[in-house]
């Protein structure tokens, strides 16, 4: 456990520090959203606010008395001294002045309170709000004040400054509109009144606006820097630059958003890399080798000789030695009953009891007793000499521990003391109650009021602790214990190997351990520590410690119970409330040792001014049993300094190192035994950090001062060991583990042979290979090394060991060096925590520190951005993640220090909600492979031979064949070339069959229309058109309507007139503006009366102009009319309608369907699904475009099957209308799109059983089909066929469709052929463009399914991207289609069609060069199955795996945006959904946050981590924004390129955004 967080600060050392303050790294402000997140904070900064605003550097010196209840003032300047090694803080002040200014972009963080700041003060707001609404580009601007007390002499000034630095909303278009230029500023700005001014800077952002810096992407054309003048910093209040820039974007736009600017910084200060990259390499067989980090050939390396184990000197022998421990209890409980043993101290330092060792003697007896003669299960005693039992004991109460734990030893029980279960959420409880487990205790014993304190079930028990084994509790105050019979002796036996005790330890994963502790070994550790510190018969020790375990437990309870001293226990909670306790202890009792450590030195530095009367001279020794630690050299010299003036000689201080393992390793002896001085070494820390010992000289900055911790324990073998692989010696100038061989150490690990033998049974070997001893060795876990005069060094222990790219660095010593950067300003208590996670095959050093309630979020950053600087430049390494939390939020040990490994875990988890995240993994992470290199392609020639490339089979596959599908159907049909034919044809053969039934969303029908009905009503709008619009053939004919049949009948109307339709979705009036460019180009709008009046509203009008207006129709109320005759097209080839639609990249383009395209398309439908007259289908789809559209409008006219129309809008009340539909008309096949889907799985989920008791029965469905244009949602068509099981789905039913904008319907399962096949692929080849299959579930597995069949008619073939050359099967490329309902050219808004003809005509370049082919745009392979289909040839399945367009081309790989989205939503169950882009090379990750606002850092490290982990890409930017921000398409598809333009324009309102340095 780490014992941060023990210190609080004295304001007389303030001086000695040499602040950085005004050593200010200048970074944009962070951008302030609106919203939501100071709902959580905002209670408590409430109190704070006004007096940060106007006392910012107030802080309070006065101390309160030792005695007193109210320390608060303590802690209100609470400035860590633990580290103020004066020599440490230098060193870093130094690194931090060798820095040039970095500009760093500040996350931006949502905040709903406005902070009131006095105007009086003229400080300038400290956090403010950014209006959303005013459209305003948000120029920035900064001041400064000459002192926060006094206003500002001439305040005109500051208005005049507020005025130049920030834009008002009305030039914002003019900012836009001249590139490069200076925005020109409203003229009404400047006369503008005081007020109105102050206001505004109120709501602008404020943002240190910095010149653009140079663009690393090769992106922008220019940038314009701007001198930046410098104002001066007074008193508290940081220096703040003012200037402006224009930035400009890859198009030469100039861009003034505060996103852009920021990210433009972001890759400023990622344009050169911290260090010369290592030599990287990639092997291009599939296995991407990540850069293997290649010994640095400088790197200093051991030169000394092999080092000689050490032995320390030999166990004296003393003639009346008693045999055991127990033997000395007896000895003296029975000789000298009336000696005190020990003394509990209350809260107010008053001695509550005094055990005296008669008392201690009959107290354990009665209590041994008791426990092997009173407690019994079904007449069996519970327990047997043997047992383990646990220990439960407050840290306040050592007097009942004491009488507990030599009352198990005598009834020839294992005492296993562990913590009181009841602090908060108990950090590591869990891992304890494993420990008791795999000990089998049954029962704890615990005082009277521990035991009422424990929480209790409602039987009135204690409750059973999570992950603990069922206790019995036993209380061992007075009353319960029984007095033996006068005959009963408890059996006083020699010291033997049985197991004494078990002591726990945590280890750096977190999980518990038991350290076994036999009798002898109890023993032989009393004789050497009473031999090394020189104990005598009723010497006093105070003890500070936890005495239950470690060296609390050693001295101050086993030894001096051997001794017959008298122990003057502290409690923790009294050290709280009176850091001097110990000193005024020492002084009352003339105690000779006193057991402390550093952590109880610092703390009674801060109050020793209040006591002149005390004197320290009693003491011969004062154990510090941290020794080891980094800091602890400086506590003890500042300890000494003020001491030594109350009768402190130095020679008394006596640090010490040990471990639970080994037990004392080594101590430094007091004065009176003529030992050599005390040592000091200066190590330079870059060498350590290859684990060589080299005495700094000249570069001061980077130095680990450490102290000796004295020689050898009498009796014990020690030696320093390689830390990794063989136990081969260390060299004399090498840091290794130091090993010690002595019949004291702990013999093993509970229950764990395996790790016992590695720890406690250690043979170390000479570089030869020969042991150096026959003894085994225990590991103690502490890295070292032996220095001059034989005396032990330690500079880290295993545990805190973090080894970076081949480089060792110390936990402790970077916590050491981030609180020397400006620890009483910022973090509470000194409480820092710092571990290392492991990500991408390497350690990555985590940084998490809480934050003092009072810090403002600009403190915060600066902070953060410092200590990344002093850590890179004294450690060289790099911070991965360094994380501020709220203070006290970090879990805590039992003595009120950090709980690392639990910190660890919920960094992991995503548990640890910091309110600041700063993620480097950019100067981190040197190990990512190389990026790829593209080879040259092999020639067309020698590829290509028959049929076969490069030895493989052409890729190429066709649906059957239409010509030769006899139908008796489709003989009546086939004259009909024409749709609207079709339907007078219909209109007269079957006039009274049902085509169409709308459902609402209660379920029941809204309208029918029959064959004739539908006739009818499109003969009406055809006359409406012609007469009323006076419309010639050809003309575009925009319908806005609702999913409906007047969408339908108007759609044949028009044909019938022979004007194109255009259905368009109609808008909502949030989205005017995107929906009536495309209804403007037309000549005419049909329309209802309702979205007429819309269309006619201001709000239109804002958008559009009004005078530029088509014609609008509304078709509500038409005159019964017959059409004299309906149009007939000259050819077939004449365009029909037009299709709109939005694609994923967010263009909308239009394609143009001849009447050939559109019945070839309506046939192979109807082949491929069997669509009879007599059919049902149920259709859950928009109408409004690709194969929605057909199905909707085209297909059951042209089949005359009936189909059932549910518009998806309708499940968003009822969601289970669509299900329900499909089973009340016992429908075979049936359509949706994946929105549809993910509305049923979500909002049906959980009841699957309320709809069965309705009769839901989904038996009838043979085929359901997504309609999609992307690669299939496995997961989610696997969840909806799981979930509606139940209801009689059958498995096989869902499959896929594909089609896209150039071919809406390329495969669609249809009735027949075999099931749809699921494939996985190796996603690290795929980022290749290569096909590697792979078996299920094996590591970086995909899984994908085809698509569905290809349809009757449709040709595929995959071609290279690049070369446009065939590629062969199971080769990934483009997919290209030939069919005869080929869409014939695009029709955009924009008129660019010439752009993209070769989408719709294009030709292989060697092979089958005739054939005329359309490009889809998406990558996908074929590959021959063993499955045979309809005709008995084996089938082709089809692989969509993502659009071209979206693809992300990073690191010179492909990378599909899915991939990395469902990463990422796998990393943290609040991530609702995701979605990817880059921007200028970065990559940028929105994740949409269901859960409380607070788990929104949480999720950037995860999302970090796990895309470096499965893509090996660095994220550039997180995104955390709400649910529903994600904008989707009406196909269910993210619109990622609309995100892009709205996080670059700044409307998401995120919640947080991080820019990964």
């Amino acid at each position: 456990m780490s014992d941060c967080g023990f210190y609080v600060n004295n304001p007389s050392c303030a001086l000695a520090i040499i602040t950085v303050r005004h050593l200010i790294y200048s970074r944009p402000h962070c951008d302030i959203t609106q919203k939501g997140y100071e709902k959580k904070r905002g209670k408590l900064l409430a109190p704070y606010i006004p007096q940060i605003q106007e006392h910012r550097i107030q802080t309070s010196s006065q101390v309160a008395p030792p005695g007193s209840k109210q320390n608060k003032p303590r802690v209100a300047n609470s400035r860590d001294e633990r580290f103020r090694s004066d020599l440490h803080t230098e060193a870093v002040q130094a690194a931090l002045a060798k820095y040039t200014e970095r500009k760093m972009p500040m996350p931006s963080k949502r905040r709903s309170v406005l902070v009131q700041s006095s105007v009086e003060a003229c400080t300038p707001p400290d956090t403010s709000s950014a209006s959303e609404d005013e459209g305003s580009l948000r120029r920035q601007g900064r001041i400064a004040s000459s002192s926060p007390y006094q206003a500002h002499p001439s305040v005109e000034h500051w208005f005049n400054r507020v005025i130049q630095g920030s834009s008002t909303s009305s030039s914002a278009s003019s900012t836009s509109s001249h590139p490069g230029g200076r925005p020109h500023h409203a003229t009404n700005a400047t006369s503008a009144s005081a007020a109105t001014v102050l206001a505004d800077l109120m709501a602008q952002t404020q943002l240190d606006n910095h010149s653009a810096p140079p663009d690393v992407t090769g992106l922008s054309e220019r940038s314009v820097h701007a001198e930046r003048p410098q104002v001066a910093s007074m008193r508290g209040l940081p220096r703040r630059y003012t200037h402006t820039s224009v930035m400009e974007t890859a198009d030469g736009v100039p861009v003034n958003s505060r996103v852009s600017s920021k990210i433009q910084q972001l890759l400023n200060t990622l344009k050169r890399p911290k260090r010369p990259p290592l030599r990287e390499f990639f092997v291009d067989d599939f296995e991407e080798l990540l850069d293997v980090q290649h010994p640095d050939p400088n790197q200093p390396k051991p030169e000394g000789g092999e080092m000689r184990p050490l032995n320390g000197e030999p166990l004296g022998v003393v003639t009346n030695w008693p045999p055991s421990l127990l033997a000395s209890l007896q000895r003296w409980g029975t000789t000298q009953p009336k000696s005190p043993c020990l003394t509990a101290l209350d809260n107010a330092g008053k001695p509550v009891y005094t055990l005296t060792y008669g008392k201690l003697w009959t107290r354990s007896q009665k209590l041994s007793y008791t426990l092997l003669n009173k407690l019994s299960t079904r007449n069996e005693p519970l327990l047997r000499p043997g047992d383990r039992v646990a220990l439960v004991f407050p840290n306040n109460d050592p007097v009942m521990f004491m009488v507990a734990f030599y009352g198990c030893l005598l009834a020839e029980l294992v005492p296993v003391p562990i913590e009181v279960p009841l602090t908060r959420k108990d950090a590591g409880s869990q891992q304890v109650g494993f420990l008791l487990g795999s000990c089998g205790v049954t029962l704890a014993l615990t005082t009277d009021a521990c035991q009422k304190g424990l929480p209790k079930a409602q039987t009135g028990e204690v409750v059973t602790f999570k992950g603990w084994p069922r206790l019995l509790w036993f209380v061992t105050d007075g009353k319960h214990v029984a007095k033996p019979p006068r005959d009963w002796h408890p059996p006083i036996r020699d010291a033997s190997n049985e197991i004494a005790y078990i002591e726990y330890k945590t280890s750096k994963e977190g999980s518990t351990m038991g350290i076994t502790v036999s009798h002898s070994a109890m023993l032989a550790h009393c004789h050497a520590l009473t031999q090394a510190c020189g104990y005598t018969e009723g010497e006093i020790i105070t003890n500070v410690l936890d005495f239950k375990r470690d060296a609390g437990l050693w001295h101050g309870v086993l030894t001096s119970v051997m001794n017959r001293m008298h122990v003057i226990s502290i409690p923790y909670s009294l050290m709280k409330v009176n850091p001097l306790s110990w000193i005024q202890k020492v002084h009352t009792y003339k105690a000779r040792v006193a057991v402390v450590k550093s952590r109880d030195m610092h703390w009674s530095l801060l109050a020793q001014r209040d006591q002149r009367d005390i004197s320290l001279s009693s003491l011969r020794m004062l154990i510090v049993a941290d020794g080891a630690n980094p800091w602890s050299i400086s506590s003890c010299d500042a300890f000494l300094n003020v001491f030594q003036a109350r009768g402190l000689r130095p020679e008394v201080i006596c640090p010490c190192a040990s471990s639970s393992e080994a037990m004392t390793v080594a101590i430094r002896r007091p004065p009176e035994m003529g030992v050599p001085p005390p040592g000091k070494a200066v190590l330079s820390m870059s060498g350590l950090s290859y684990g060589v010992i080299r005495v700094d000289t000249e570069e001061k900055l980077s130095v680990l001062t450490v102290q000796d911790v004295g020689q050898v324990m009498p009796g014990a073998l020690v030696c320093v060991i390689r830390v990794e692989g063989t136990p081969y010696l260390c060299r004399m100038d090498e840091v290794g583990e130091i090993c010690m061989s002595s019949s004291s150490t702990g013999i093993s690990y509970f229950g764990l042979p395996g790790m016992t033998k590695n720890v406690f049974e250690t043979i170390p070997v000479t570089s030869s290979g020969a042991p150096i001893s026959d003894r085994p060795f225990t590991r103690t876990s502490l890295l070292g090394f032996i220095g001059p005069d034989n005396l032990v060094f330690v500079v880290g222990k295993m545990d805190g060991l973090m080894v970076v790219s081949g480089r060792r660095h110390n936990a402790d010593d970077v916590v050491a060096t981030a609180l020397a950067v400006e620890p009483m300003k910022f973090v509470y208590r000194g409480r820092i925590a710092v571990f290392s996670v492991s990500v991408l095959h390497d350690e990555r050093i985590v940084v998490v520190a809480e934050q003092r309630p009072d810090g403002s979020e600009e403190d915060s950053f600066q902070w953060m951005s410092r200590v990344l600087q002093a850590i890179d430049s004294i450690h060289q390494v790099g911070v991965y993640c360094l994380a501020l939390v709220p203070a006290n939020t970090l879990p805590k040990a039992p003595l009120g220090g950090i709980h690392i490994s639990e910190t660890k875990q919920r960094f992991l988890e995503g548990a640890l909600h910091p309110c600041n995240v700063l993620m480097c993994p950019h100067t981190c992470v040197t190990n990512l492979p190389k990026p790829r290199q593209k080879q040259p392609e092999v020639g067309p020639a020698s590829m290509i031979v028959g049929n076969l490339v490069a030895g493989k089979r052409i890729a190429q596959a066709c649906g059957r064949d239409v010509s030769q599908l006899e139908d008796n159907d489709q003989v009546k049909i086939n004259p009909f070339l024409y749709m609207q034919d079709v339907l007078q044809w219909r209109a007269q053969a079957t006039p009274d069959h049902p085509l169409f039934l709308l459902l609402n969303a209660k379920g029941t029908v809204a309208n029918t229309a029959s064959c004739v009905q539908l006739h009818k009503r499109a003969e009406r709008v055809a006359i409406a058109l012609m007469e009323r619009g006076r419309l010639n053939a050809g003309d575009h004919v925009a319908l806005v309507y609702p999913p409906g049949i007047d969408l339908i009948a108007t759609f044949y109307g028009c044909l019938y007139a022979g004007c194109v339709p255009v259905t368009v979705r109609p808008p909502h009036p949030q989205n005017l503006t995107t929906t009536l460019p495309t209804v403007s180009k037309s000549v005419c709008i049909l329309t209802t009366q309702a979205i007429m009046k819309l269309l006619k509203s201001k709000e239109a009008a804002a958008a559009v102009d009004i005078k530029t207006w088509p014609l609008i129709l509304d078709t509500d109320d038409l005159p019964r009319k017959r059409i004299p005759q309906i149009y007939k097209p000259p050819t077939p080839e004449m365009l029909a309608y037009l299709d709109f639609s939005v694609s994923t990249t967010g263009i909308l383009a239009g394609v143009k369907m001849s009447h050939a395209a559109t019945s070839a398309l309506c046939r192979s439908i109807k082949l491929q699904c069997e669509l009879y007259p007599s059919r049902q289908i149920a259709i859950c789809l928009d109408p409004y475009c690709g194969l929605g559209f057909a199905l909707w409008c085209l297909c059951s006219v042209y089949s005359g099957h009936q189909s059932i129309l549910v518009p998806p809008l309708e499940l968003e009340t009822n969601p289970s209308l669509w299900l329900s539909a499909v089973s009340q008309y016992k429908v075979r096949v049936t359509f949706c799109s994946y929105s549809v889907m993910e509305m049923c799985t979500k909002g049906l989920g959980s009841q699957t059983e309320a709809l069965r008791l309705r009769n839901v029965n989904l038996s009838c469905v043979r085929t359901c089909m997504v309609v999609a244009e992307e690669r299939p949602r496995i997961t989610l068509t696997q969840s909806f066929s799981k979930i509606f099981k139940d209801l009689g789905l059958s498995s096989r039913a869902v499959s896929t469709t594909f089609g896209c904008r150039v071919n809406v319907a390329i495969c669609l399962q249809g009735t027949h052929g075999p099931d749809p096949t699921t494939v996985y692929l190796d996603m690290r080849a795929l980022r290749h463009d290569r096909v590697r299959l792979v078996e299920r579930g094996s590591p970086h597995s995909l899984p994908l399914m085809e698509s569905g069949k290809i349809l009757p008619g449709v040709k595929v073939i995959i071609a290279n991207t690049e070369t446009k050359g065939p590629l062969g099967d199971s080769h990934l490329g483009e997919i290209w289609v030939s069919s005869p309902h080929n869409a014939t050219g695009y029709y955009t808004v924009y008129g660019e069609e010439a752009l993209h003809a070769d989408h719709f005509s294009t030709r292989l370049s060697f092979g089958d060069t005739q054939t005329v082919w359309a490009r889809t745009g998406y990558l996908g392979f074929l590959r021959r199955t063993e499955l045979t289909d309809a005709s008995g040839e084996r089938h082709d399945a089809l692989y969509v795996v993502g659009s071209l367009d979206e693809t992300l081309e990073l690191r010179g790989m492909r990378y599909h945006p899915i991939d990395i989205e469902t990463s990422v939503i796998r990393s943290h169950k609040s991530i609702a959904e995701c979605a990817v882009f880059t921007w200028t090379n970065l990559l940028v990750v929105v994740v949409e946050l269901e859960g409380s606002e607070q788990e929104a850092l949480d999720l950037v490290a995860l999302v970090t981590n796990v895309v470096l982990e499965e893509h090996y890409l660095i994220v550039g930017v997180v995104v955390v924004v709400d649910p529903g921000v994600i904008p989707i398409n009406s196909r269910g598809e993210k619109q990622r390129m609309h995100l892009r333009d709205g996080f670059l324009a700044d409307q998401l309102d995120p919640i947080y955004v991080a820019y990964n340095m």
